[in-house]
């Protein structure tokens, strides 16, 4: 039996996405959340491709592939580099910046894996800024209508709109305009950017009610033991329950 590529959805719609800080904390998330999280892990804490492919190697392992391969705060540098550990790993989960879906797809050389492309917030309802890659988010904003993104993401094989950084429920109007979009042209979403466990609720039921097939929600530092830089297993046990809630 081959690993799975694909994550494991509570009740086929809701997946969880929080970092690890250990081998050990990614087997305690993986156990809190009941197998429906992928874990991520970030490209930039590594000197170099091969030790990160080796260290994620051992990280899917563990955790039945329920790998997120991160970039690192949306770091545009790491895209490439994210599209090179996916090509040798495999995982269930790949981020990109929107420049970089294509090459993430094409490398992976399947269509299993689910990869995200960072589209942000512009203070327009209906606009979204897709110039989030390594040369594009140093020159002015290419803002384009929500619908023309995703359009564009399906062009290049991307899964699911990373919408980033949401800072929490402060573009709340323009995060419903995307999960609409997102439910009407068949796409999944993953809210990303200042979730925590007292706005998890709603922001995750604003795209159930939108009708989005699959949505990733991330949340990081909110849920992260500063001392130690662990995720704590019963903060993803409570973002469970949450989420069985909605459900």
């Amino acid at each position: 039996m081959g690993k799975q590529l694909t994550p494991n959805f509570y009740h086929d719609r809701v997946c969880l996405n929080v970092l690890a800080g250990s081998h050990q904390n990614a087997k305690e998330i993986y156990q809190a959340a009941e197998t429906y999280v992928v874990v991520g892990v970030l490209s930039k804490n590594y000197a170099d491709l091969n030790s990160a492919i080796d260290d994620m190697a051992k990280y899917a392992d563990e955790i039945d592939n329920a790998l997120s391969v991160g970039l690192g705060a949306g770091d545009p540098n790491q895209s490439n580099m994210v599209s090179q550990i996916a090509k040798v790993i495999q995982p269930q989960h790949v981020n990109q910046v929107f420049t970089g879906a294509a090459t993430s797809r094409a490398l992976l050389g399947q269509d299993q894996t689910i990869v995200n492309a960072l589209i942000s917030p512009t203070g327009e309802v209906g606009k979204v800024k897709i110039s989030t890659g390594p040369l594009s988010s140093n020159y002015p904003d290419a803002i384009v209508p929500v619908e023309t993104a995703i359009a564009m993401l399906k062009d290049m094989g991307a899964s699911s709109v990373k919408f980033f950084n949401m800072e929490g429920l402060k573009y709340r109007e323009e995060y419903q305009v995307v999960a609409e979009a997102c439910a009407s042209c068949d796409f999944y979403l993953e809210p990303t950017g200042g979730i925590d466990l007292n706005n998890y609720t709603e922001i995750l039921k604003i795209a159930l009610n939108a009708g989005v097939k699959k949505i990733i929600p991330h949340i990081y530092s909110s849920i992260i033991d500063k001392a130690t830089g662990n995720t704590r297993p019963e903060d993803v046990k409570k973002l469970l329950e949450m989420t069985k809630q909605c459900l």
